[in-house]
């Protein structure tokens, strides 16, 4: 029937269910992406495998092999040499305070700039994409001076101060574009009804732009957590380091073994994996609320 039906009208019919028959190029990209997620694996495969081994065996059965038995030596030698639990609260307090206060400043700057729409609205948002591309080799020897000078060096909120300035100048750039482009019939019903700025911006522009928002949240928190070039030249001492800058400088103090700097990166790993399980939820919903209106 369906056959006839379609030499009548001319017209293919596609199969029950909707679904269609898969051409090879779809079969290459199926390919190509099940390549590249192996290749993404691998490293934390590595990482998993060799932190639960002994250095009898992995020196033994090597690398990609599976611990004969689970050795948990190489976690508690680096727990207890870097003081793991006081790095992990010098990253959450250091991701966390940036995150915030970055989404904060992005979101007051864009709304004066892409709603305000404040002269020379092209320019500063000019500007701040160029302070996206400075790089932050070029700003260490300022910050340290300016540091050093109103006693701030050696201080966690040096490090806090740096990164929310560079992922606000990040947000401001974001932030703009979207607000520039917000529905000016919804702001103007909020200012018949007699609103305010103030109250426009957390009444209105807020709560529809909070998808948006999380997921700057959660990019600033993992991008702040990973940091390293900023943290390791401003935070000097071992009890205001954070885990990226615990694990470069053990390596490079003590010898280790594979399996301890796999126990590393394990931990390392373990605190952001958590945070993106937990805000996994938010994520999608901030990437897929603008798909449909």
């Amino acid at each position: 029937m369906s056959a006839t039906t379609a030499i009548v009208t001319g017209k293919p019919t596609r199969p029950r269910g909707g679904m269609t028959r898969k051409q090879p190029i779809d079969w290459l990209m199926l390919a190509l992406v099940v390549i590249g997620a192996v290749l993404v694996l691998i490293p934390f495969y590595l990482v998993l495998v060799n932190s639960f081994k002994s250095p009898v065996d992995y020196a033994t059965s090597g690398p990609l092999a599976l611990p004969h038995e689970l050795d948990f030596t190489g976690i508690s030698a680096f727990w207890e040499r870097v003081n793991f639990p006081e790095k992990v609260w010098n990253s959450i307090l250091i991701s966390g305070v940036v995150s915030v206060l970055a989404v904060f400043i992005s979101m007051l700057n864009a709304f004066a700039i892409g709603i305000g729409r404040i002269r020379g609205r092209s320019w500063i948002v000019l500007l701040f994409l160029m302070a996206n591309l400075l790089p932050q080799e070029a700003l260490l020897y300022p910050l340290y001076y300016m540091f050093k000078s109103i006693g701030l060096y050696d201080n966690v909120w040096s490090v806090i101060i740096v990164f929310t300035v560079i992922q606000a100048a990040f947000g401001t750039y974001l932030l703009s574009s979207v607000y520039g482009t917000f529905p000016k019939e919804v702001l103007e019903a909020a200012s018949i009804d007699g609103a305010g700025r103030w109250q426009i911006l957390w009444r209105v522009v807020f709560p529809i732009s909070r998808p948006t928002l999380s997921v700057l949240l959660i990019f600033f928190f993992i991008w702040t957590w990973n940091e390293f070039l900023i943290p390791l030249t401003f935070l000097a001492s071992n009890a205001n380091q954070t885990v990226p800058v615990a694990i470069s400088v053990l390596q490079g103090d003590r010898l280790m073994d594979v399996t301890t700097t796999s126990a590393s990166a394990l931990l390392g790993i373990i605190p952001t994996l958590i945070f993106f399980l937990i805000f996994q939820r938010t994520l999608t919903r901030g990437i897929t609320a603008g798909a449909v209106k």
